[in-house]
This record gives C-alpha cells, sequence and structure tokens, in this order.
C-alpha cells in the first residue's frame, strides 16, 4: 500500500501493480480499492495500475466538509503520484467521477466509463428528490444499516424483501462501514438520475477520447443512460458487452478497454 496527500490533506491510499502506462481506477459505490484485485490482475500486464481508496474508504482518510471537488483532487494526487499525468477507468459511479476529472482539467488522457447509472427517461423511477439528504440524516442517526437499505431499494431498484434477506449475509457489516459514503456518490450523481436530459453540459469541455461500456444484459435504462453520452460529441464511443450486466467480468471488460487504451488512434463515432 502507498499514501499520497490530496491537497486539502486528506491522506489517500492506492495499491500499484504492473508495468507500463498509468491508469487510476476509480470505484462506484460501497466500493472499496480491494474490490478491484480481479480487474488489476488483468490490466497490470499492459498498465501500472493505481487502485486507489476513495476517502472515507478502506484506509483512506476524510475530511469534512465533502465536496466532489475533493474527490476530484484526490485522483489528481494519485495522477501526479503516477507521473502527472494517466487514463482513468471509471465504474458505475465511479465512472461519472472520472469523467467529471477529465471535464475540471485533471492531466487525463483517455477516459473509460463502465455503466455510469445514469436515469434520462420514464424506463425507471427516479431517485428521490431528498435522496442525499435522506441518506445524509440517517448516517448522522447512526441508521447506517437504513441508508445502505434505502441505496439499494431507490438507487439500485432491488425489492425491499430481498434487501431485508441481505442483512444477514456476511457483507452486510462491511457496507454499512461505508454507508457514509453513498451521499458522497449521490452528490457526484447530481441530477444526472433525476429522469430527465442528462446535464451533458457538466462535461461538455471534455475533449479527450471517451469510451463508454453498456452491459447487453442490463436493464433499458442504464443502456439508455450510457447511449446519451454521445451527444457530447465523435470523441464519445460505446460498446455493448453481450450477455454483461452492471457487474461485468474482469476477462470481458479488461482486453476492450485495453485496445481503447493502446490504440494509436481511438475510434471516433463520426
Amino acid at each position: 500500500m502507498h499514501t499520497v496527500i490530496s491537497r486539502d490533506g486528506t491522506p489517500i491510499a492506492y495499491d500499484k501493480t504492473g508495468t507500463g502506462p498509468a491508469l487510476v481506477l476509480v470505484s462506484g459505490a460501497l466500493m472499496a480499492r480491494a474490490d478491484f484485485a480481479p480487474y488489476t490482475a488483468l490490466l497490470s500486464e499492459h498498465f501500472t495500475v493505481y487502485a486507489h481508496d476513495r476517502r472515507g474508504r478502506g484506509d483512506s482518510g476524510d475530511t469534512a466538509p465533502y465536496d466532489v471537488a475533493r474527490e476530484v483532487e484526490d485522483i489528481d494526487a494519485v495522477i501526479e503520484a503516477a507521473g502527472g499525468s494517466a487514463m482513468l477507468l471509471g465504474l458505475s459511479s465511479g465512472a461519472v467521477l472520472a469523467l467529471e476529472a477529465a471535464a475540471r482539467g485533471s492531466a487525463v488522457t483517455r477516459v473509460a466509463l463502465y455503466e455510469p447509472p445514469f436515469i434520462v427517461d420514464d424506463s425507471r423511477a427516479p431517485l428521490p428528490a431528498d435522496y442525499v439528504e435522506h441518506l445524509d440524516r440517517l448516517v448522522d442517526q447512526g441508521a447506517r444499516g437504513e441508508a445502505v437499505a434505502l441505496f439499494l431499494t431507490a438507487a439500485v431498484g432491488l425489492p425491499e424483501e430481498m434487501v431485508a434477506g441481505m442483512r444477514q449475509a456476511p457483507m452486510w457489516p462491511a457496507m454499512e462501514a461505508l454507508a457514509h459514503t453513498i451521499a458522497y456518490d449521490g452528490r457526484v450523481m447530481g441530477e444526472a438520475m433525476s429522469g430527465n436530459r442528462l446535464p451533458l453540459h457538466r462535461w461538455e469541455s471534455v475533449r479527450i477520447p471517451v469510451f463508454v461500456g453498456i452491459g447487453g444484459a442490463s436493464e433499458a435504462f442504464m443502456q439508455d443512460g450510457g447511449k446519451a453520452l454521445t451527444a457530447l460529441g465523435p470523441h464519445v464511443v460505446t460498446h455493448t458487452f453481450p450477455g454483461q450486466d452492471h457487474g461485468i467480468a474482469p476477462e470481458a471488460l479488461a482486453p476492450v478497454v485495453t485496445e481503447f487504451f493502446t490504440a494509436e488512434q481511438p475510434a471516433t463515432t463520426a
């Protein structure tokens, strides 16, 4: 494990694996750097892979108050440790954070996103308007399990009876330990899960190549949301992974994003 200090003084823990161009991995909700191990094992054959604990998770610190800009600064600190520039691969809400970093001027050369969980139409219910505030209240009250349950029902869309059964599962305490960070991801998503048109103005400054992966077996809203990013321009390309859903197999994802990252001239939609 390595540690870098972010701009606001928060320590950010990361693992460095492999050799080659720098690739920084950005995790989604309720994930820590250890969850990337199966992906890192494959990607490190071609890249120097940096997998960090986002603030508030694992071995990283957490400095209040939270702001998306601080998370971008955390990525910047890892990029600096990687030599000053890097490519990014983000999963789920981590994909949106990776895109946000590119839009805010981080030293990123290419960015690959897998299933940013946008809700841009009526193919599923949007998040409640007070979703983030509700999460904050539950965590402040010490009701971490209820915060996890709210995420799993309102954001993920699982039935309440399924979530009730999950409370007895071995992974539930680990999810409760990260409950305070669920609202962080809610703030990263912003209005992009409202069921309205994608707020493309947030990322219109991105001009580097962008890859958007979509699971062929994923729900319609997930596929629609990913495809909506192509409105940013021809530098955004999509790829559908047959038979894959939101939890994509590392052996399916790794070779395709490797091709994107290593291509002399990435494909465009033009």
